[in-house]
């Protein structure tokens, strides 16, 4: 669908997001699907079986059914299913189609485009929502592709996103080493929960966030030592020490030296 226009998506009025009810089974067609339809499922148990494979869905679950597939679907009325789904048609083949089923572990980007799918048809008469809407759809697709192409599914590798927005947040730290950081500001700037932030950072940067902002600190005392001109109580002010004696023990730990031997 990377070479699809557009205009070429054909929206079909069945879309929503939906807790379902206990009861709910999504049952076997007498014909199988007429049109392609995405599914996402934003929490509870299940399982699907598409095709004649079964498969046990949860959060981050998520199908691209094509025309001809066949589907049934049931859930743990316990544990009841939310999930969005989206049928739409396409004016012309694809030459390239993304995978039918994919588990996301980063799931903030395309959870983003799906709403607002969604959103853009909760009021009636919005301006230009039809086309907004195909633009949308033309960008899950890419979402779905891009994650085929990069091992975002269920055991692959990180995303291209996730490893952006955590690089930008260590870039971000290292430009203001001065600043005291809070862990929810920071994993906010990356769209992601502090818990699942801090363990994402540590696995791709390789420290915790509370050790990379010591030592993008410490750097920056260095470097400010060496060629600024600044004293040593200059550099720890300048970079939020409020006690020198403080930053004077953890520069050497660090360095191995003093500041005022750097200097």
């Amino acid at each position: 669908m990377l070479h699809v226009s557009p205009e070429d998506f054909i929206l079909k009025p069945s879309f929503a997001k939906i807790l379902c009810e206990p009861e709910w089974k999504w049952q076997r067609r007498d014909k199988p699907l007429p049109n392609y339809d995405l599914f996402y499922v934003w929490s509870g148990e299940g399982e699907v079986i598409l095709n004649g494979r079964f498969y046990e869905v949860g959060r981050g679950s998520c199908f691209l059914f094509r025309p001809g597939d066949d589907t049934c679907a049931s859930h743990n009325p316990q544990r009841p299913l939310t999930l969005t789904y989206v049928h739409f048609d396409l004016k012309q083949a694809p030459r390239l189609l993304p995978e039918s089923y994919r588990v996301f572990r980063d799931n903030v980007e395309f959870e983003r485009l799906l709403s607002g799918y969604v959103r853009l048809f909760l009021v009636e008469h919005i301006f230009g929502a039809e086309a907004e809407a195909r633009l949308v759809l033309k960008q899950l697709m890419i979402h779905l592709l891009r994650g085929d192409r990069e091992g975002e599914t269920d055991g692959g590798g990180e995303s291209v996103q996730l490893t952006e927005a955590i690089q930008e947040v260590a870039n971000y730290i290292r430009v203001n080493a001065g600043k005291h950081h809070r862990l929810e500001e920071l994993a906010a700037r990356a769209n992601l929960s502090p818990k699942y932030f801090s363990t994402k950072f540590r696995a791709l940067i390789g420290q915790s966030v509370q050790s990379y902002m010591i030592r993008s600190r410490i750097e920056r005392a260095e470097h400010l030592l060496r060629y600024a001109g600044l004293s040593v109580s200059e550099v720890a002010h300048v970079l939020g020490y409020r006690d020198v004696f403080f930053f004077s023990r953890q520069f050497k730990l660090h360095t191995g030296k003093s500041p005022s031997e750097i200097r």
